[in-house]
């Protein structure tokens, strides 16, 4: 008999649940194809979705759970994937006219991790166009909701998998995050989201935007969920060469070993620094969010911690440095949908440079085609060394600034973005304006190193406000830490949209 609630529980919770045998992963399952229904045709946030494989799925891994064949933190849970990460059989489109009917004859890496745990993949989720934007507005397949208010974005790439866990139809989610695009839908919609350090998480299987950048990770309801998440998907992997060798630590036990010990401990973060750049907190912030971030710097200092201001001078090219390499890659990337391969192809052409031109015209949107053209001008001859080299320069000096601020901070604290989810609309009809909502979270993907977003209020329109703790290389296991104990002395996580 169920005696769990579906809705709001912790995904570990209810993995727990299913080996107790106080809920089937049938009915987990079914609650998932159940909200899909009800609230999917509004929200849009997926693009495949197939339940009766669920379901079939789900009466597989009841038996391996029932014989102790599956026993991790997460079996039974049913979690959506980003529509760019490659799943067998199943179509992977990266929100494009382009890949529209691309079936991959495998598996991503993190796929394969999943599923040998126990989970359910429960559908692809709706992406901005090749992870190319901060809204998932560009989507060739239609704009995705935010369940908050209908009226506002999502924020993106990853909204779709954002959308899927806040909305309450999938229990955690895979994104990916080039620029922001895990942290900046998780801020918007209410929820946790990782952006791991660059080779802590294998990109086998994950379709390339900027792959210096690009970098696979959860969204999920809470810090507990997320390093569980995490647990399943990091360590080594033979197919990708910048991947870690070895796994670091069982980030799950040992935060929930850490939350245990110290639930009556009035000062658990005592000894614990924590930096916050004034650049963060300058011009351009809304007051309502500057506000939440220095509740949230009081709350950490009330449980021990040590909070100090300091400054980051190169954090203010991060933006114009992120876009140029960004673009690059993205140009190189792309020019492998050509219409000759298993792209969609143009008609009606008389020539291979015809075929070229009409493919990519008829199937590129225009925020892809904007930074397609970009990157090739950065590229080119004559501004190579003046845009690239340029970048790569700066590049290098934002890692080392970060570098000097970790060997005084166990993490850095601020905002996941200067306001909350913008109007459906607004971002899209200035695209510039779209770019500097990145401003908090593309110098963490140049310098290659994690960051966490966590809710931590809400705006005066009942809108979510996320913080971001940046931690330094392969030291996920702090950001855990600090957020698994904010949460546990804080309830902004645990509050849901008011679904129609």
């Amino acid at each position: 008999m169920q005696t769990i609630d579906l809705f709001t529980s912790p995904a570990v919770k209810i993995s727990k649940e299913i080996k107790n045998k106080n809920i089937s992963v049938k009915e987990v399952a079914k609650h998932i194809i159940d909200q899909k229904e009800k609230q999917d045709a509004i929200l849009n946030a997926y693009l495949q979705f197939d339940s009766r494989k669920i379901l079939e799925d789900a009466k597989s891994i009841q038996l391996k759970i029932d014989d102790g064949t599956l026993t991790s933190s997460l079996a039974g849970i049913p979690i959506a994937v980003k529509d760019n990460i490659c799943t067998k059989g199943t179509k992977t489109t990266c929100g494009s006219k382009m890949l529209e009917n691309f079936i991959p004859p495998y598996n991503a890496t993190v796929i394969e991790k999943l599923e040998k745990s126990g989970l359910i993949i429960a559908g692809k989720c709706n992406l901005d166009e090749f992870a190319m934007g901060s809204t998932t507005e560009t989507s060739a397949f239609g704009k995705t909701l935010n369940p908050w208010n209908n009226l506002y974005s999502p924020g993106g790439s990853s909204g779709g998998s954002a959308v899927g866990v806040s909305s309450g139809t999938a229990f955690c989610a895979l994104g990916s995050d080039t620029g922001g695009s895990i942290r900046l839908p998780a801020s918007f919609c209410g929820i946790t989201g990782l952006k791991p350090t660059y080779g802590a998480v294998s990109r086998y299987g994950l379709v390339a935007h900027a792959s210096s950048l690009d970098q696979i990770g959860p969204l999920t309801r809470n810090v507990l969920d997320c390093a569980a998440v995490f647990d399943q998907i990091t360590g080594p992997d033979l197919m990708d060469s910048t991947c870690i060798t070895t796994k670091a630590s069982d980030y799950y036990e040992n935060l929930t070993s850490f939350l245990n010990e110290n639930e009556n401990n009035s000062l658990p973060l005592k000894g614990k620094k924590i930096g916050i750049p004034h650049e963060y907190l300058g011009e351009g912030i809304a007051d309502e969010i500057k506000k939440s971030i220095l509740e949230s710097a009081k709350t950490f200092e009330s449980l021990g911690a040590e909070c100090e201001y300091f400054s980051m001078p190169m954090v203010k090219y991060a933006v114009p440095t992120y876009y140029i390499l960004a673009s690059a890659e993205a140009s190189s990337n792309l020019s492998r949908y050509d219409g000759v391969k298993y792209t969609t192809r143009a008609e009606n052409v008389n020539d291979l440079m015809e075929l070229y031109y009409k493919t990519r015209t008829e199937n590129f949107g225009d925020e892809v085609a904007r930074r397609i053209l970009l990157g090739s001008f950065v590229l080119s001859s004559g501004y190579f060394d003046a845009y690239y080299q340029t970048a790569l320069k700066v590049k290098g000096r934002i890692k080392k600034e970060f570098d000097f601020a970790f060997s005084k901070y166990d993490a850095i604290l601020g905002p996941t973005s200067p306001d909350t989810a913008p109007k459906l609309g607004e971002s899209l009809s200035d695209p510039l304006k779209m770019y500097l909502n990145d401003i908090y979270t593309v110098s963490v993907n140049l310098a290659g190193i994690p960051a966490m977003s966590i809710p931590c209020g809400f705006d005066s329109n009942n809108m979510p406000i996320g913080m971001q703790l940046i931690g330094s290389a392969f030291e996920e296991d702090k950001l855990f830490i600090l957020g698994g104990i904010y949460q546990q002395r804080t309830d902004y996580h645990m509050r849901r949209p008011d679904l129609i």
